[in-house]
């Protein structure tokens, strides 16, 4: 069994479900995660943002991760969860069907993603980690929060 000296070479990220796929970001972006509130409509704004909720006061602006994937959109059910990140300054939350655990694992074993991934388009995916029963989205979020 190789072992893995440098911290940099371990990545440590929240893993999460959005239907049948398992994606993961990196836990430092991660604020917090919450159950479903309620979340108030804006008027104007991209197809994607669901709107926005008031968090201990501070207003974010929260994005169903399913649409912004292209997936189908679903009901909202028990399982499903906000994540809250902190990304450049900005604070936004991402809904996904369901929060799964921690994960940490090394930078050896993900790969480029190839060009289309379970419907999703390839400039939202940094890597796929290859754990031994499963694979693992991670996703750029630079480039799901830019318009």
């Amino acid at each position: 069994m190789e072992t893995v000296n440098e911290t940099s070479d371990i990545l440590q990220l929240v893993s999460f479900k959005l239907g049948d796929e398992e994606f993961g970001i990196d836990i430092l972006v991660v604020q917090e995660i919450i159950r479903m509130i309620s979340i108030t409509k804006v008027p104007n704004s991209p197809y994607y943002v669901e709107g926005v909720i008031n968090l201990r006061g501070k207003v974010i602006p929260v994005i169903d991760l399913r649409v912004r994937l292209g997936m189908e959109k679903i009901e909202l059910k028990n399982s499903t969860r906000v994540i809250v990140i902190e990304l450049e300054g900005r604070i936004l939350g991402f809904i996904v069907d369901s929060v799964s655990e921690v994960l940490r694992i090394s930078k050896n074993i993900t790969e480029a993603p190839p060009d289309l991934i379970a419907g999703v388009d390839s400039k939202y995916i940094k890597s796929v980690g290859k754990l031994e029963d499963r694979l693992l989205i991670l996703l750029n979020l630079e480039a799901l929060t830019s318009s």
